[in-house]
């Protein structure tokens, strides 16, 4: 067993070095999806997959990172952290359970501080039918002239014009409209895209290598951004399915200790989402019954996390600006992503370790 502390790092490369270096001292193989563009020092970018258990077990947990980029500080230290937990892998291998950590779902984002793909789309409203009339958010479409203004910071008038927003409508509907997702603005934020991302194609290939012959799949997701400090949400995650919520609460909810929550009946701190990664299970694995969660553990208040999204793809579309202020924004979006502190880190573990282990036990029956 490593220290919690050891288990976090403060850069993607030195995250996948010490994911592979679990892996290995675990005794697992990896297999490597390269990414076609290099991280922000040059170094290689994969979505590296290691399966911890058989691969024909009717039963399989999968534990992905980063599929909001810069959230990956914290999934990946949860992950390196499970490899080399002797108790816990010995508990899934006791209840049948393979576990296949899937590390840095968008590698690129991971690497360059930015919760998006390289496409500048956010991944997890890249799960459409592409050949089908995609969601309209309209509005996103009135709020977009505010978000990315041409200075930054944001003028006083672009402030006040922002909080009357919130004042008129309140800050969950500035929350729901920014981040629902949308398909108009390529360079704006929340863009899901007009196709599937590398990643999108990606992770399916993944999940019809692993995922075909399971009889029951759970899937626990990692975030970071929503909510109080330190608090790991468990957002139940599939589709809008009495029997599959009323399982993910059966299993996750911990006798109300640990609630799920859900974006169909409003409980979730996020609005209702479209184009969401789970999609992908239900179509290339059908054969098996499916229950997920996102852990989302918070960080800083809803306002402060999207200012940092805000100045962040400002700074993409202005990459003229000055180093030092592109230094403070860059620190700035991790700061809203990632609390870089040992109490924060304790209990970012702990949460993610009981909600594998309720996930084990629900998978087992």
């Amino acid at each position: 067993m490593i220290g919690i502390n050891e288990a976090f790092s403060p850069s993607y490369a030195k995250a996948r070095i010490k994911f592979l270096e679990a892996v290995a001292t675990a005794g697992l193989p990896n297999e490597s999806h390269q990414h076609p563009l290099p991280g922000r020092d040059g170094e290689v970018l994969a979505m590296d997959v290691a399966l911890d258990g058989p691969a024909d077990s009717a039963t399989l947990l999968i534990v992905s990172s980063a599929c909001h980029g810069v959230e990956g500080y914290c999934g990946s230290g949860v992950q390196v952290h499970a490899l080399h937990d002797a108790d816990w892998r010995a508990e899934a291998k006791a209840r049948g359970v393979a576990v296949l950590y899937v590390h840095a779902l968008n590698p690129y984002g991971f690497s360059h501080i930015r919760r998006v793909t390289h496409e500048n789309v956010d991944l997890n409203r890249n799960f459409h039918d592409f050949s089908k009339p995609l969601p309209v958010n309209e509005p996103y479409r009135e709020l977009a002239p505010l978000l990315l203004p041409e200075q930054w910071p944001p003028t006083d008038e672009n402030r006040a014009a922002i909080q009357q927003v919130i004042a008129q409508r309140g800050e969950d509907y500035l929350q729901a409209a920014v981040s629902r997702g949308q398909h108009e603005f390529p360079n704006g934020l929340f863009f899901g895209g007009t196709e599937p991302t590398w990643s999108n194609r990606t992770v399916r290939r993944v999940l019809q290598a692993y995922g075909r012959r399971a009889e029951r799949i759970a899937w626990i997701d990692l975030h970071t951004g929503l909510g109080p400090s330190g608090v790991g949400e468990r957002i139940y995650a599939g589709p809008d399915d009495k029997a599959a919520v009323a399982r993910a609460r059966a299993w996750w909810d911990g006798g109300g200790a640990t609630p799920v929550t859900s974006i169909y009946d409003g409980s979730s701190t996020s609005a209702y989402l479209t184009g969401l990664m789970w999609n992908s299970l239900g179509e290339e694995c059908p054969q098996a019954e499916y229950t997920g969660i996102a852990l989302e553990y918070g960080t800083l208040p809803i306002l402060e996390m999207m200012q940092a999204m805000r100045a962040e793809q400002w700074l993409q579309l202005h990459p003229q600006a000055p180093a030092e202020q592109a230094r403070a924004i860059k620190q700035q979006m991790l700061d809203a992503f990632y609390t870089d502190t040992d109490a924060w880190k304790e209990r970012i573990v702990a949460q993610a370790r009981e909600a594998m282990l309720q996930a084990v036990h629900g998978l087992a029956g």
